[in-house]
């Protein structure tokens, strides 16, 4: 395959499909969500076979644990993705949508149209649903999507390329509104992140190495995060046995995801009842403790035990590891998360208003929670049916990107004859 030319050719198939796609209406674009869902339902045997081709190639390749993680596909990670679609469907239709209507001085009506941004590509790595995720809100938003998963996918995403081709011919829109890039070719990503005069927006969804270098490499906008180094802090005023909860699901409800936590940190006035509560919990589920020495000093006896470095305060380790921190108070939690936090996801355990009102406002993250696990920060969680990133940039989008975050905003004007003077 020469790829330039397959890369060219896939862009401009996209660039087509989208023209078509920003004037489909509402009902149209339903039925294709609908279709999809069904025959996802419906071939349910075909995907588990796929991703079972996909699993074994990556056990033995040595794919770490966290990717293989991601990689899987149960039948209820199955049922999400169709459950997802009419999620999707159930929500408004932000496209051609007009807000902020005024009338000036001069007799005209000024205000903004909601539209879609064009053609989106995005590049993803061993996670299979995202190709129905993304393609899904991509459909709904009115936009075309080129979707080039890692080669870890490529059995399971070709078939779903294949259900999504069923489902927009079906309902009437065109197929190349959602082209699945068939190469696993490196190169493949290199076209994708320069062809401008094709692509609008690039969307990255993958490891550190990944996005580290289509910021360095893309000439098209991105929406993107670097990094999920999500904090919890239990506050003095918290619920501890709310605490406890919290903390706990928080890291150990599933280690490979972006919206785990990696730091705990929790006030000198309740750290000694709360790790050592924590601690018979971590315990179950062998989760390495690296501490700073008012921690480690309170858990000596742990047998999972570490002392923390610099470097633990700002890695994300997407394994069954926690930095655990003792701060003195409020003032000092947020200080260390909006130094060492990548602005994804903090949590605070508290009941006291007046420091929960100060956590939402001084956090400097794209979602701050009170008394709720990080876990939540999640589209389909957020009710936006599904996601096709999080953002912690802070323009245009910013935390899960769902249909909104795939559109743009212009400016209309309503005139009845009226001329400058």
């Amino acid at each position: 395959m020469e790829i330039k030319s397959y890369m060219a050719r896939i862009g401009q198939q996209a660039r087509e499909a989208s023209a078509r796609m920003a004037k489909a209406d509402t009902a149209t674009k339903n039925r294709a969500l609908m279709f999809i869902a069904e025959a996802i339902r419906r071939d349910v045997a075909l995907l588990r076979t796929a991703n079972r081709k996909d699993l074994d190639i990556a056990q033995d390749n040595g794919l770490e644990p966290s990717l293989l993680d991601r990689l899987t596909l149960s039948d209820k990670a199955i049922e999400t993705m169709a459950t997802g679609l009419e999620q999707i469907a159930s929500l408004s239709d932000p496209i051609g949508e007009i807000t902020n209507l005024r009338l000036r001085p001069s007799g005209i009506q000024v205000g903004q149209m909601r539209v879609p941004l064009g053609v989106i590509g995005i590049i993803y790595e061993a996670r299979p649903n995202v190709t129905v995720d993304a393609a899904g809100l991509c459909i709904k938003s009115g936009n075309a999507t080129i979707l080039r998963g890692g080669s870890e996918a490529i059995n399971c995403n070709q078939v779903l390329a294949s259900l999504v081709k069923e489902g927009l011919k079906k309902a009437g829109l065109p197929e190349q509104a959602v082209q699945v890039v068939e190469t696993t070719d490196r190169a493949a990503v290199g076209e994708l992140i320069t062809m401008s005069e094709y692509v609008d927006v690039i969307v990255p969804r993958g490891g550190k190495g990944l996005i580290e270098r289509l910021m360095r490499e893309s000439t098209i906008p991105m929406i993107k995060h670097l990094d999920g180094i999500c904090h919890v802090y239990i506050d003095d005023c918290a619920d501890l046995e709310k605490a406890v909860e919290i903390a706990f699901n928080a890291k150990c409800q599933r280690y490979g995801t972006c919206n785990t936590m990696e730091t705990l940190l929790v006030s000198k006035n309740v750290a000694l009842e709360a790790l050592s509560l924590l601690a018979r919990r971590y315990h179950d589920e062998e989760v390495e403790l690296r501490c700073d020495e008012k921690a480690y000093q309170i858990l000596f006896e742990y047998p999972y035990l570490a002392r923390a470095t610099e470097a633990d305060w700002e890695t994300e380790y997407l394994a069954p590891i926690l930095a655990v921190r003792v701060v003195n108070n409020l003032d000092e939690a947020i200080t260390h998360i909006n130094r060492y936090s990548s602005k994804h996801t903090d949590a605070i355990i508290t009941e006291n208003y007046s420091h929960a009102l100060r956590f939402l406002r001084e956090v400097d993250s794209s979602s701050v929670m009170v008394n709720a696990s990080t876990r939540f920060a999640d589209g389909f969680e957020y009710g936006l049916g599904a996601e096709i990133g999080i953002s912690n940039d802070k323009l245009h989008a910013r935390g899960p990107v769902g249909l909104e975050g795939l559109t743009s905003l212009k400016y209309v004007v309503l005139g009845h004859g009226e001329i400058r003077k």
